[in-house]
């Protein structure tokens, strides 16, 4: 506690200090029911459209589904499609065969660029042991992300009253796929093809249905610069439901629009991802961040090379084109459970939560800590441990000298004694000798 104390105590913000006019811009009008566009590394939602609406998936799920089979299993496992697999699904598929045997990587090509249901099921039951297993993953999965109005009741989003999502929860499951490389991999994948199993001895090739990646069935009308993937759905029930992935300029989109008409979800996705490309922007917090105290260095705690905490480089910030990276509100956040960091910069603009950064522990010795001059140095624990060393030494030194001076004074005694009785030859003087010793000995006792 007290050394987050300190750090922000080095959080000099200027409270009084002039701020630009908090403006975020007008998004533009959209057709479907709900809709959300989020940034993806900050969470910073740029655009809502009743966001938390519950509303049917469609195949929307099956970014849900991939997100557990790449976490819970490897690419090279082998998946048998069971006859439940074959026949408890219809609707967008690959034409698989029971028992046939595919690798886990080529089930998931067809999960996400074929939207194929009997792949989805096969992939539950792999995974989950039981398809009722997988579905209750889903579910404690959405629930770890925090989505709030979610409940999954089957791998593949075929109509199910008690199957739902909203666009802000959809979102929130995008951006935890996203941060998985083989997710981001098969998601943007425009073509791949299956090789022969032990049911099909021809190929089979896939194509992507996502018509802005990918030029599927000879559409390019909505092709859209920048895109990386995502996901198409469609149920009678749900209409088109559709989500988006989209880099550029160093920042990553994930729109989500849902319970449209076709081709209106293109249209609708086009025009947010434009909106917010045209005037949003990403900001690097440690490159930008200037609100601590760096007039004093014995009290800098961000100093290059005695440094004990440092803004994480990794740490960003969404901000309108107009306002300026000063314009966003910065708070110290305390972090008391994780090893590798004291707390976060959180910043807020316009009434929003823009993103942030972790303050980051970066493994010097707390005794080049440059805030306690009162603290001990390693001199001063030396000297004190030299002390006690010289001390217990000199202690034994002290018992040995006494013991030896013991020992030569019983010695010196005895052979004075010894020397005299068997050294001399008169006879007369040995009683006279004799007697001396004696005086000596009663005045020694």
């Amino acid at each position: 506690m007290g050394l987050l104390l300190g750090v922000v105590s080095l959080f000099q913000i200027n409270i009084l200090s002039v701020q630009a006019e908090e403006y975020w811009p007008e998004g533009p009008t959209v057709e479907g029911e709900a809709a959300i566009v989020m940034e993806a590394s900050t969470g910073t939602v740029l655009y809502e459209k009743n966001a938390d609406e519950q509303l049917y998936p469609a195949s929307i799920t099956k970014i849900m589904t991939a997100l557990l089979a790449v976490e819970n299993s490897s690419m090279d496992e082998q998946v048998t499609f069971s006859m439940d697999a074959v026949y408890k699904t219809e609707g967008s598929g690959i034409s698989r065969d029971v028992d046939e045997v595919m690798s886990m990587k080529d089930c998931l090509y067809g999960l996400m660029l074929e939207s194929s249901n009997e792949c989805a099921y096969a992939i539950a039951e792999h995974v989950g042991g039981t398809y009722d297993n997988f579905v209750q993953m889903m579910n404690e999965k959405a629930a770890e992300l925090g989505c709030t109005h979610t409940h999954f009741n089957n791998p593949h989003g075929l109509p199910d009253e008690n199957h739902y999502t909203c666009a802000r929860d959809m979102a929130l499951i995008s951006q935890e796929a996203l941060k998985n490389e083989t997710f981001r991999l098969i998601t943007s994948t425009r073509r791949y093809t299956i090789p022969p199993t032990n049911k099909h001895a021809q190929e089979t090739y896939l194509t992507n249905h996502h018509k802005m990646l990918n030029n599927w069935r000879g559409d390019s009308t909505y092709l859209y610069d920048g895109c990386i993937g995502g996901k198409t759905g469609y149920t009678s029930v749900a209409d088109s439901t559709l989500v988006t992935f989209a880099e550029r300029d160093g920042m990553t989109l994930i729109c989500v629009v849902m319970k449209e008409k076709a081709p209106g979800h293109y249209v609708d996705t086009t025009n947010l991802l434009n909106y917010c490309f045209e005037n949003f922007q990403l900001w690097n917090v440690a490159e930008n961040e200037q609100n601590y105290t760096s007039d004093k260095m014995e009290n800098k705690i961000f100093a290059k090379e005695e440094s004990f905490l440092s803004v994480d480089s990794q740490g960003f910030i969404v901000l309108p084109k107009a306002a300026a990276f000063t314009d966003a509100v910065p708070e110290v956040v305390e972090d008391t459970k994780a090893a590798d960091k004291v707390g976060t910069i959180q910043y807020t603009y316009a009434g929003r939560n823009v993103g942030g950064a972790d303050i980051k522990i970066n493994g010097a010795k707390v005794a080049q800590f440059p805030f306690d001059k009162a603290q001990t140095t390693n001199k001063k624990e030396k000297v004190v441990n030299i002390n006690i060393k010289y001390i217990l030494i000199g202690i034994l030194v002290a018992v040995i000298l006494v013991g030896v001076g013991f020992g030569i004074y019983h010695f010196a005694d005895n052979f004075y004694l010894i020397r005299y009785k068997f050294g001399s030859k008169r006879p007369k003087g040995f009683k006279k000798i004799k007697q001396r010793k004696n005086r000596r000995r009663r005045r020694w006792f």
